[in-house]
């Protein structure tokens, strides 16, 4: 079979890849910012909460994260009389999105926690509430020192994408194994499917270097 045969799958995988990557990094960018903050908090329970679900997801593997939740999570449903089934591309965003937003916690926290001590005694000064604090001093000095790891973890995140295709989902590495197993033509098929990876993990790490760009003018403009 001539190599032109393999776009077409490959590209129709390719673009269940781009949607994984693009949803579960937004959703798992919402969870970094959620987690990281409830990890400074001074109420307990926000912090033993989103201590408990860092760690977890931290310190255990996606791949078993995904597994749980599309074939162990329907089966404790089933015992509590609750449809707790997800479909594959439900189970493969949600494990994304937790696994990045664990790691990318620990970014937001680091860089909240890096603003000089000054600035929080400053809004002190004036009154600041916590809350006001966070998002009118904190915040707009962290965000921009967050980017540079956040297109890391994007990249990750687009690489990661690979595992979803043990559900059954026809992502590019799925695609790519469906065609590796019809044709046998394996040199190929994954060559094409490494440029793939490789060309999109450019193109994501231009726009996280656009975004970088357009945050670090915004800090600069806000001074």
């Amino acid at each position: 079979m001539d190599w032109t045969a393999y776009l077409n799958p490959l590209m129709q995988g390719a673009w269940v890849t781009i949607q994984l990557t693009f949803y579960s990094t937004i959703l798992g960018a919402i969870l970094s910012f959620a987690a990281g903050i409830g990890k400074t908090s001074t109420n307990l329970a926000v912090r033993s909460l989103a201590v408990t679900y860092i760690e977890v997801f931290r310190g255990t593997s996606l791949l078993v994260q995904l597994f749980w939740l599309y074939f162990a999570l329907p089966v404790a449903g089933q015992a509590l009389g609750i449809d707790l089934r997800l479909p594959p591309v439900v189970a493969g965003v949600l494990a994304l999105s937790l696994n990045i937003g664990a790691y990318g916690a620990e970014v937001v926290r680091g860089a909240i926690e890096a603003v000089s001590r000054d600035q929080y005694e400053a809004a002190k000064a004036l009154n600041f509430t916590p809350r006001k604090t966070l998002w009118r001093i904190a915040l707009p000095q962290a965000i921009p020192e967050m980017m540079p790891s956040f297109g890391n973890l994007a990249i990750q995140n687009l690489k990661d994408t690979a595992l979803v295709s043990l559900i059954s989902l026809s992502d590019l590495a799925f695609r790519a194994e469906q065609l590796r197993n019809f044709t046998q033509d394996s040199t190929t098929i994954y060559t094409m499917a490494l440029f793939m990876y490789f060309g999109l993990a450019l193109v994501l790490t231009a726009m996280m270097k656009m975004l970088e760009f357009y945050v670090g003018r915004w800090r600069a403009g806000g001074r």
